[in-house]
């Protein structure tokens, strides 16, 4: 990352004379967006319309890649997109900073992703990623990494793509750490690729430590502070896919960092 990354200050927070002009504008416009944005957006997710598509891509899915960029944009988020993204069955992989990464990353490309079970306890995102297909994962166990690699692997198989944070959990925002191999086994069982996804808040990955949980932060708390910060850029980079016959998953989990990272720095 070249921009100096913000940091979470306490004091800055406190002295922001336009947080309560922000909250004041993007507290009804959310409000809207959940009352009657969501509603239609759940009503088109439906097995009529996943069998609809306009230009290439299913209707139900067009209908997610709205709501998610619609709320973005009154988080205060102008989204850009560089590179493509894959069509069809592949494993997208991604770093990890945010509740907001699975957003930014559906403002651009519907995918369903892995996520840590208590996600689905969060709430409203933990309902609406229910709806969108999400696999929960219980971390540590060993029996639900397997049923979640099956399920991986029956999806992509099907044709269907399938997203990832193989950090295991999201981080401070100031790294991208290792990237576990084991999770890229389903692209190598079902002979898919993967697409390393670098996911940038601010100017140069300037924000990044500023969306990221803070210490004992919880998800509402984060949700409120970030609801009143100064408009930014956030990027989803598409980066070059590797095929699955890259010698094996831990070749493909330290490929896929590798491009991360390089995108990052950028």
């Amino acid at each position: 990352m070249n921009s100096m990354p913000e940091t979470r200050d306490v004091m800055a927070v406190a002295r922001d004379p336009l947080r309560p002009a922000r909250y004041a504008v993007r507290l009804p416009l959310l409000l809207l967006h959940l009352a009657i944005g969501l509603p239609i957006t759940l009503l088109m997710i439906n097995p009529l319309t996943q069998r609809w598509q306009v230009r290439g891509e299913r209707v139900d899915h067009r209908v997610i890649r709205v709501w998610s960029a619609g709320l973005m944009r009154i988080f205060g988020w102008r989204t850009r997109r560089i590179g493509t993204p894959l069509p069809g069955a592949a494993l997208f992989v991604a770093n990890h900073v945010s509740w907001l990464d699975i957003e930014l990353m559906h403002s651009q490309r519907v995918v369903g992703f892995v996520a840590k079970s208590e996600i689905s306890r969060w709430p409203l995102i933990g309902w609406l990623a229910r709806r969108g297909g999400t696999i929960y994962h219980r971390r540590g166990n060993t029996e639900s990494l397997a049923g979640v690699l099956h399920l991986m692997v029956e999806r992509l198989q099907s044709g269907q793509a399938v997203g990832v944070f193989p950090e295991g959990g999201a981080n401070a925002g100031d790294t991208v750490k290792t990237f576990h191999a084991r999770i890229f086994q389903a692209a190598v069982a079902a002979q898919v690729p993967v697409q390393p996804v670098a996911l940038r808040y601010g100017a140069g990955g300037s924000a990044q430590t500023l969306v990221a949980f803070g210490e004992n932060e919880n998800f509402l708390q984060n949700f409120w502070r970030v609801l009143g910060e100064p408009a930014r850029v956030a990027e989803v980079y598409f980066l070059d896919p590797l095929p699955p016959e890259v010698e094996g998953r831990r070749k493909l989990a330290e490929g896929s960092r590798e491009r991360i990272l390089a995108a990052m720095q950028s």
